[in-house]
C-alpha cells in the first residue's frame, strides 16, 4: 500500500501510514474491507451505529432532503423544517425541564457549546465569577479546546499546552471528592459539572450506586449546572432516549451526538433546560455569540428523524436493556482468565474487560495486542487505556454477542501464550 495522505485521528501515523484498514461497505452488524474480509462491528464504528449499517431509510431521507434543500444556515432567524421538527421531538423526549435544543456538528462541539452556555448564562445574570468547570478522572468529553480541559484522560492532555485554568478533575467514583471540590472552589465560582452517566472511552466505568443522584442533588443545592454527556449514552445505548432517565435525574443540560443519526451524518447538540435558557429567551438583546456553520443542517436533521423512527419502530430502546444483560453475561465468562481484571458491564449496551494490573504494567500494549488478534479473527473491538471494550449495534443477536466474547477470549489466550504471562507477572 502506498503512503497515505489521510492523517488519522488518535493514530501513530508512522505505523499507520502504509497499513490502513480500508473499509468498503457495511450491512447490519457487519462491515467489509476492500479485500472482502468481513468483520463483526462490535464497536458500532465508534460507539455510534446504533441501528446498524446499511439502513436504506436513512439514506433515502437524506437524499430526499438534499433534492429540496441540502444545506442552509441556522444563524439569526433562519430555520428549516427538518431542524424544527427534530428539536421538537428531542425536547419532548429529553428528561430536561422545558427543553430547548442547540444543534451543532458533533459531540466535541456540543461539549464546548454547553460549557460556553454555562459561562455566558452566569455572566448575563450578574454572576461573572461562575466560570469554573469540573470534570472527572477518566471522563472523555471530546477533543475541542474546552472538552480537552474538562476531560480526565491524562494522555489526552500531554503535549497540548496549557489547559483552561478554570477546570479541575475529581475522582469519577467519589461523591465526597466532588462535594469537597465544590467547597474548595466555592459554589459561587463554579458554572458546571460535566459527567457521563456511564464513562465510555475512559474505560467503560459503571456509576457507583447513588453517585449520579448525589451529584444532581449537589447541583440543585448550589445552583451549579449539571451537564450530562450523553454523546454515547443516548438513543438506546442505555435503554433510553437519553441516559439520565435510567437514573431518575433531570440535568440542566444534556450533550448528544453519535446515536442521534447512528453516525450516518455528523450531528450533535445540547439540550438545555429552562433554568439555563431563561435569560436568553426572556431578555431582549441577550445573544449567545456561538455556533457552527452547520447548526441545524437540514440533511443531517432529516437523517436523524429517519434514524429515530427506526429506533422507535424496531423497539431498540428495549433491545438496549436486553443487551446490557447479554453483554455482561458474555464478557463475564472471561473473569477467570489470567490476563483479565475487572469486567465492566451491566448498565447499557456496552462493556469492557480490563486487564490484570500487574500484567498490564509489564506489557502496556496488551489492549492493542488483543485488538489486533480479534481483528485478525473477524471481530472489531475497542482498545482503551487498560481494557478492551465492545458497544455493538443495538440490532446484534445474542449469538453474535457470545461469538464476539468468545473471540475476545481466544485473543486473550493467544496473547498470553505469545508473552508467556500470567496474572501478577
Amino acid at each position: 500500500m502506498t503512503d497515505t495522505r489521510f492523517w488519522h485521528p488518535f493514530a501513530d501515523m508512522n505505523a499507520v501510514r502504509s497499513t490502513e484498514l480500508v473499509m468498503a461497505r457495511g450491512e447490519g452488524v457487519y462491515v467489509w474491507d476492500e479485500a472482502g474480509t468481513r468483520y463483526l462491528d462490535a464497536t458500532s464504528s465508534l460507539w455510534c451505529v446504533n441501528v446498524g449499517h446499511g439502513r436504506p431509510e436513512i439514506a433515502e431521507a437524506a437524499a430526499a432532503q438534499m433534492r429540496t434543500l441540502a444545506s442552509y444556515s441556522g444563524f439569526g432567524a433562519f430555520a428549516n423544517r427538518p431542524a424544527l421538527e427534530l428539536c421538537e421531538r428531542l425536547a419532548d423526549l429529553a428528561p430536561v425541564d422545558d427543553a430547548r435544543i442547540f444543534l451543532g456538528s458533533g459531540g466535541g462541539d456540543a461539549i464546548d457549546t454547553a460549557a460556553k452556555i454555562a459561562r455566558r448564562h452566569f455572566a448575563v445574570v450578574g454572576q461573572p465569577d461562575r466560570v469554573h468547570l469540573i470534570g472527572r478522572t477518566q471522563g472523555y468529553h471530546g477533543t475541542h479546546g474546552l472538552g480537552t480541559s474538562i476531560g480526565g484522560i491524562v494522555a489526552n492532555h500531554q503535549g497540548m499546552g496549557p489547559l483552561d485554568p478554570h477546570t479541575t478533575h475529581v475522582a469519577h467514583d467519589s461523591l465526597a471528592d466532588m462535594e469537597a471540590e465544590v467547597d474548595r472552589l466555592g459554589a459561587d465560582h463554579v458554572a458546571a459539572i460535566f459527567l457521563e452517566p456511564v464513562i465510555g472511552a475512559g474505560g467503560v466505568h459503571q456509576p457507583v450506586p447513588g453517585y449520579l443522584q448525589g451529584v444532581a442533588a449537589l447541583c440543585e443545592r448550589t445552583g451549579i449546572f449539571l451537564v450530562a454527556d450523553c454523546v454515547i449514552a443516548g438513543f438506546g445505548r442505555l435503554g433510553e432516549w437519553f441516559g439520565p432517565a435510567r437514573f431518575g435525574i433531570r440535568p440542566d443540560m444534556i450533550t448528544f451526538a453519535k446515536g442521534v443519526t447512528s453516525g450516518y451524518l455528523p450531528l450533535g447538540g445540547v439540550v438545555a433546560g429552562t433554568r439555563v435558557t431563561g435569560p436568553f429567551w426572556d431578555e431582549p438583546g441577550t445573544v449567545f455569540r456561538h455556533g457552527p456553520t452547520y447548526a441545524g443542517h437540514p440533511t443531517c436533521c432529516a437523517a436523524a428523524m429517519a434514524n429515530m423512527d427506526i429506533i422507535e419502530r424496531d423497539g431498540l430502546l428495549a433491545r438496549g436493556l436486553e443487551l446490557e444483560t447479554e453483554i455482561a453475561s458474555a464478557l463475564g465468562t472471561l473473569v477467570s482468565h489470567p490476563l483479565a481484571g475487572d469486567i465492566r458491564a451491566g448498565i447499557g449496551a456496552l462493556g469492557a474487560v480490563a486487564f490484570d494490573p500487574d500484567a498490564l504494567a509489564a506489557h502496556p500494549d496488551l489492549p492493542v495486542r488483543v485488538f489486533a488478534h480479534a481483528r485478525d479473527h473477524g471481530v472489531l473491538v475497542r482498545p482503551l487505556g487498560d481494557a478492551v471494550a465492545i458497544s455493538p449495534p443495538l440490532i446484534i443477536s445474542r449469538e453474535e454477542v457470545d461469538g464476539a466474547a468468545a473471540t475476545i477470549g481466544d485473543a486473550f489466550d493467544a496473547v498470553a501464550a505469545d508473552l508467556g504471562v500470567t496474572a501478577g507477572v
